[in-house]
């Protein structure tokens, strides 16, 4: 096996388990599934968002065929963070063409990221804006994903404003969306998302919303990174409404429940820990709940890694992954966001990556890192 000498401390690679398709699943599970950049077109990487259109639906060819839904379009794709909504539209809408032959699960975000949040944004705008993007994503045939708006934040005077767009959104929905209530740390212009920054308080709103369209709410995505507010939340949900943990942290035990219930999953963490997660997902499926927690496991110091502070600057650890185990070619993204984790950073990756056995071709790994690890000064 290939030795690196990494920042830190040397590892020695090792081959993890090799990934199985999904076998008797009991929790519905999406991935938010990255983009792959296209560094060979003429373009400003801050402003412009070429996208590698083929590897780019290849890897959501891989997440299906490992038993996983695609959530598109979301943060983990950099949306609104590199991702602009012209490119998510053409994303969303090569996806579930894609999906629809294969009868693969997906949906995908619709939020108002067209929409530059600022003090003459009224919310009857934001209303207008979450309805262009989700006729948009319903025109596709998909679910929609109502994701979180920087513009309602800064225009909402307080929790009525939010009843009143997440009413009027919902009650023009063809199919029941899923909800995302994504916190501050992974954008810290959601801060006090649903008119107040206590998130306690905050949920009891949101909750609210959700009992007065439940026929209109599939489930709802909290990544708040705090397992007990996410089961205190799960326990208040009305009957038929799921909850899709967005805890990068926290997500085996969350999975797994408890005799109250548990949470399904729509995770940026699945992109890079598929098979793991595939076969994790299996074990549980199958009443092993020893070998779910034995392969599981070891992913969460990864995860907390990838998602440690700033938490946003997590799609650089996703991105460098998926180059690691060969789904591209380049570690390199939209927005040069390759550039946000540190040298110690990767190398941390790698090792932590390694433990959790997600390398299931050590040679190629080590010949993809270290190219990389030279451009930043280090020979590894």
């Amino acid at each position: 096996m290939p030795k690196l000498n990494l920042p830190g401390g040397a590892v020695d690679l090792t081959a993890g388990a090799l990934p199985k398709k999904s076998d008797g699943w009991n929790r519905i599970a999406y991935a938010a599934a990255h983009v792959v950049a296209d560094p060979l077109v003429e373009a400003d990487p801050w402003l412009d968002c070429p996208i590698d259109w083929d590897r780019t639906l290849a890897f959501r060819e891989h997440l299906w065929s490992l038993g996983f839904g695609v959530a598109e379009a979301m943060d983990t794709a950099q949306r609104g963070m590199g991702l602009d909504w012209p490119t998510s539209l053409e994303l969303i809408e090569r996806s579930v063409a894609l999906a629809k032959p294969g009868g693969h699960l997906i949906a995908c975000g619709a939020g108002t990221d067209h929409l530059q949040p600022g003090p003459d944004v009224t919310v009857d705008d934001v209303i207008a804006a979450y309805e262009l993007q989700c006729e948009a994503v319903e025109a596709t045939g998909s679910r929609v994903i109502l994701m979180a708006s920087r513009a309602l934040a800064k225009a909402a005077k307080g929790p009525n404003d939010y009843a009143r767009v997440y009413d009027r959104i919902l009650s023009g929905l063809a199919q029941p969306a899923i909800l995302h209530w994504l916190g501050e740390m992974f954008d810290p212009g959601l801060e006090a998302y649903w008119g107040d920054a206590d998130h306690m308080r905050a949920m009891d709103t949101c909750l609210k919303v959700i009992a007065n369209n439940a026929d209109k709410v599939d489930g709802i995505k909290i990544s708040l990174l705090s397992a007990e507010k996410e089961i205190a939340m799960r326990r208040r949900l009305p009957d038929g409404v799921k909850m899709y943990t967005g805890d990068d942290f926290n997500y085996p035990e969350l999975i797994a429940g408890d005799e109250q219930g548990y949470s399904h999953a729509l995770l940026g963490i699945f992109d890079p820990i598929a098979g793991a997660a595939a076969n994790a997902l299996s074990a549980l499926g199958n009443g092993d709940e020893a070998t779910y927690r034995k392969v599981f496991e070891p992913t969460v110091p990864l995860s907390r890694h990838i998602f440690k502070t700033p938490t946003r600057f997590y799609k650089t650890g996703v991105v460098f992954l998926a180059y690691l185990n060969g789904h591209q070619d380049h570690f390199t993204m939209i927005g040069g966001q390759e550039s946000t984790r540190s040298t110690l950073h990767l190398a941390d990756i790698v090792r932590l990556a390694n433990v959790a056995g997600l390398f299931t071709d050590p040679d190629a790994v080590a010949a993809r890192a270290r190219p990389v690890f030279a451009a930043r000064g280090v020979e590894i």
